[in-house]
């Protein structure tokens, strides 16, 4: 595997970066999870600008184009010959002190991993995946705002870590005040009375790549669409839940806080979004060659 470090291609084994990183001791960076199909990276330049909107939002310079940075992310396909992958791409404040002052640190640290990923069994896409609500509450958004993809996960990993002791996979993340924001790390929607319904970013969500798919195939499929504030109540009455991500992609569900949602099973309009969005991705994408 070849990883690209700082303008190069490396070998896995010589990919390392100082224990000084600021991205290590502090989270202090930012990243994108993409994916490619069949060697379409799949709405790159929205991954590559929201990356930019990232680190302009913590003051983090990146010291590379957006071209530059797209040309990176084709080179490390390229470079490890794969068709289908999911590609994570990391910018650290770069190497500093033990200080949690900015100034100290150097140029950031850009990297770039080409791999697979399957988030799921492909059974939860079938049958539907439980889920709960958690314990953990999302940070409030003038603390640290969930639309800053940052390397600093840990408010979405103590949520995780509620799921995992429930014995499930996923979870449901609510303000202080009880609202739905998203999962620990998919966004969700409902569909009530015929219409796509989720909540507005600015409760607390990140504004998803595969989100802002959904919603404009929702258009295109003749389907209502509303951002909404939503109690954990409205998500149990709805006629179906799903949860949509990068990795995710587009996954029914069929439980929460072990309330069935349309009698434990995918709901019709789910399914439809979800053949709908495997379409998309065989013609939307930047191409590469090997």
């Amino acid at each position: 595997m070849k990883i690209y470090l700082n303008g190069e291609l490396v070998d896995r084994d010589k990919a390392v970066i100082s224990v000084f990183d600021h991205g290590l001791l502090y989270g202090d960076g930012v990243f994108e999870g993409i994916r490619s199909y069949d060697s379409l990276v799949f709405r790159l330049k929205e991954h590559i600008d929201r990356l930019y909107r990232s680190a302009e939002a913590i003051e983090l310079k990146i010291p590379m184009t957006k071209t530059d940075m797209i040309k990176a992310v084709l080179e490390t396909l390229k470079a490890n010959r794969m068709k289908d992958a999911y590609i994570r791409l990391v910018v650290t404040r770069g190497t500093g002190d033990l200080g949690l002052d900015p100034r100290k640190c150097g140029v950031p640290t850009i990297f770039i991993i080409a791999d697979k990923i399957s988030l799921y069994p492909e059974e939860f896409y079938r049958n539907g995946l439980a889920i709960i609500t958690a314990r953990t509450r999302r940070n409030l958004t003038t603390a640290l705002n969930p639309k800053i993809k940052s390397l600093n996960y840990l408010n979405n990993i103590l949520a995780k870590i509620d799921a995992i002791k429930a014995g499930t996979e996923e979870a449901i993340m609510l303000t202080y005040n009880d609202y739905v924001t998203e999962c620990t790390g998919d966004n969700i929607f409902v569909i009530s009375c015929g219409k796509l319904v989720t909540p507005p970013v600015d409760v607390g969500a990140l504004e998803g790549i595969t989100r802002d798919v959904v919603i404009g195939l929702a258009g295109k499929m003749g389907i209502g669409f509303e951002e909404k504030m939503l109690k954990v109540e409205d998500l149990y009455a709805a006629d179906e839940v799903f949860l949509t991500g990068t990795a995710a992609e587009i996954i029914p569900i069929s439980m929460i806080d072990k309330r069935r949602i349309n009698g434990g099973k995918p709901g019709e309009i789910t399914r439809r979004f979800m053949e709908e969005f495997k379409k998309i991705t065989k013609v939307d994408g930047v191409k590469y060659e090997m």
